[in-house]
């Protein structure tokens, strides 16, 4: 049965993880507003506890889709803490991509995530300017290909250079069809497909985000 807004906030407070990971996930996906305050309430709580990393991610991902910029400082001191469940850092990527922008198009928290370092968190970052389908000035999108290409032949992680390639269907630059040609090459079937569209001009089919 789908839950009402009213029930998915009230699964926030359940005393089982796997409810409060339910009403996140729904909160997330009604991308209402009026919920941001109680899901960052949530959030604030949940992170106190390392076992419940699932639970967080989704409700990282719901307070991306209905927090606001001031929200932002919050999803960076998170992602600024050591732990070991690097999927909340994937999240807080991507939620950070989606409140932090002044404009539209403005590149800032995408290039603040990748100064980090931190591999999940560039991850989630590149995932978020991929699926809003950003389009970012020259220099931004040589600072993001450069940490692309020295992270590219890294097979422990499959989508970090998955997501910049499938962005860069709308983005132009004199490096970036040089680089497109060169991901279309590879032995990664979904980078290889991915650069062929973005060489065209087209977004393709995005992998499924959890």
């Amino acid at each position: 049965m789908t839950l009402t807004r009213n029930e998915a906030l009230s699964l926030l407070t359940d005393s089982l993880s796997a409810r409060r990971r339910r009403g996140a996930k729904r909160l997330r996906a009604l991308a209402d507003p009026t919920t941001a305050a109680q899901v960052r309430a949530a959030l604030e709580h949940e992170v106190l506890d390392e076992r419940t990393w699932e639970t967080q991610y989704q409700m990282v991902m719901a307070l991306g889709m209905t927090g606001s910029r001031g929200d932002v400082e919050l999803l960076k001191r998170l992602a600024l803490q050591p732990r070991s469940a690097t999927a909340v850092n994937t999240a807080l990527g991507d939620a950070i991509i989606r409140l932090g922008r002044e404009v539209d198009n403005d590149p800032a928290p995408a290039l603040w995530c990748l100064k980090q370092d931190v591999e999940h968190l560039a991850d989630g970052a590149l995932r978020g300017v991929a699926m809003l389908r950003l389009k970012f000035p020259d220099a931004a999108i040589n600072d993001i290909l450069d940490y692309t290409e020295a992270n590219f032949r890294d097979r422990n992680h499959k989508y970090l250079p998955y997501w910049p390639v499938v962005a860069a269907a709308g983005w132009s630059g004199p490096r970036l069809r040089a680089f497109l040609i060169r991901c279309s090459q590879d032995d990664r079937q979904i980078i290889a497909d991915a650069a062929t569209e973005a060489l065209n001009g087209r977004y393709g089919n995005h992998v499924s985000v959890l």
